[in-house]
């Protein structure tokens, strides 16, 4: 279930405009872009099908049933849509059975944000199954709240996982910084007004206006965060 929508104190700080921290989860925080592309390979192996390495650019960061659809369609493979989801979560969670790699800086962030009180919220277009799975390695502690992508009516690209964290972390989109490695997830946090942290993963991301792009979260702090805020309020 998602968290309950929490009442937030969002002064995090005298004079600083920033009120929360919107992580997205998957090439993000932990190392995992990887994994879901073995798991589609492995499960596309099994129906008769090889995936072209194209494919691949096509379907990271997005929602699971985009994704999914989109190999459906481009293999030809005979399997209904539920099903190949059913299927792709259940094996991506038995590859990362035990501990998810976290991408260099992750943990030192997220421990920063915590130590500081500052409003956090994990927003993922994976779904909740995986979503509690890959908690158990980040530390649910970390998170006011949690956003999976089965959760919401529209998920990325679209912007309402954003939206939603906002309201129930009590914070206005345009005060809060969104941290994400896809141009899907980019797309999303835009769409709803948030200023954005770009760390590519696997597809280059440019930069634009309210969007910053760095070469990893080790480039990335609580005083950077506030920079990006307090420098349009």
């Amino acid at each position: 279930m998602t968290s309950s929508i929490p009442a937030v104190d969002t002064r995090t700080a005298e004079g600083s405009a920033l009120q929360a921290v919107l992580l997205d989860m998957d090439g993000t925080l932990v190392d995992t872009e990887g994994i879901w592309w073995d798991a589609e390979v492995a499960i596309f192996a099994e129906l008769g099908h090889a995936l072209a390495e194209e494919y691949r650019h096509v379907v990271v960061g997005g929602p699971m049933s985009r994704s999914a659809q989109f190999l459906i369609e481009a293999t030809g493979a005979e399997i209904a849509l539920a099903e190949l989801t059913g299927l792709l979560n259940s094996r991506f969670t038995e590859l990362i059975d035990g501990s998810v790699p976290m991408l260099p800086g992750a943990r030192r962030l997220l421990t920063e944000l915590a130590a500081q009180s500052i409003p956090t919220a994990l927003v993922s277009a994976s779904h909740r199954r995986v979503m509690d799975r890959v908690l158990r390695s980040l530390g649910p502690e970390h998170f006011t709240l949690t956003v999976a992508g089965d959760e919401v009516e529209r998920t990325k690209p679209h912007p309402d996982p954003y939206l939603f964290a906002a309201v129930g972390l009590a914070a206005e989109p345009g005060r809060c910084v969104v941290i994400e490695d896809t141009d899907t997830g980019v797309r999303a946090a835009e769409a709803a007004g948030c200023r954005v942290v770009a760390v590519p993963s696997v597809v280059p991301i440019e930069p634009a206006a309210g969007r910053t792009v760095v070469g990893s979260l080790e480039e990335v702090d609580l005083s950077f965060l506030r920079t990006l805020v307090t420098a349009v309020h």
